[in-house]
């Protein structure tokens, strides 16, 4: 991945949360006693982070939307477009490796399985952040001129001159 990549804090994130996830899956597995409540711990932690992160991706995505993006759920979450392919791959892969870790903790500790939320919701939150998006058909930007003309002056206003005598 290239390290002026755009979004790479996001992708090093995703990356982070599977190695909390995995290694809180450990004590689970190995069946110790106070393990069980350590995990389910780390999981109901780690799906809290992330709701957050798509409440998060959701309202940049409305944000961009509102102004002239088409942002579909289905795009957003997909990342298609002109985007990073690294990154994109990169997202993708710690995404997977989120779901090997749920197929083999889930078994020890069912709350295993909220945890790929965390890692879908960064490809959300990167896609809604730094993905190409085209612009909605239904949207003409609007541009004030600089110096408006006489003609986005009110009918009927009054203007004072220089001199401080009054025109209509």
């Amino acid at each position: 991945m290239n390290a002026q990549a755009p979004g790479r804090r996001t992708i090093v994130v995703s990356w982070v949360s599977n190695l909390v996830f995995a290694l809180g899956s450990i004590p689970a597995l190995i069946g110790t006693s106070s393990g069980e409540g350590i995990s389910a711990g780390v999981c109901l932690v780690l799906f809290g982070v992330s709701l957050v992160v798509w409440v998060w991706a959701f309202a940049i995505a409305v944000t961009r939307s509102s102004q002239g993006d088409d942002i579909a759920v289905g795009s957003l979450f997909l990342i298609e477009g002109a985007v990073d392919r690294s990154a994109r791959r990169s997202l993708y892969g710690s995404f997977a490796l989120s779901l090997v870790i749920t197929a083999i903790g889930a078994g020890s500790n069912p709350f295993a399985v909220l945890v790929p939320m965390l890692s879908l919701g960064f490809v959300g939150f990167w896609g809604a952040r730094h993905a190409c998006f085209p612009m909605r058909q239904d949207v003409t930007p609007s541009a004030r001129p600089l110096r408006p003309d006489r003609s986005t002056r009110q009918g009927g206003a009054m203007e004072r001159r220089a001199d401080g005598r009054t025109r209509q």
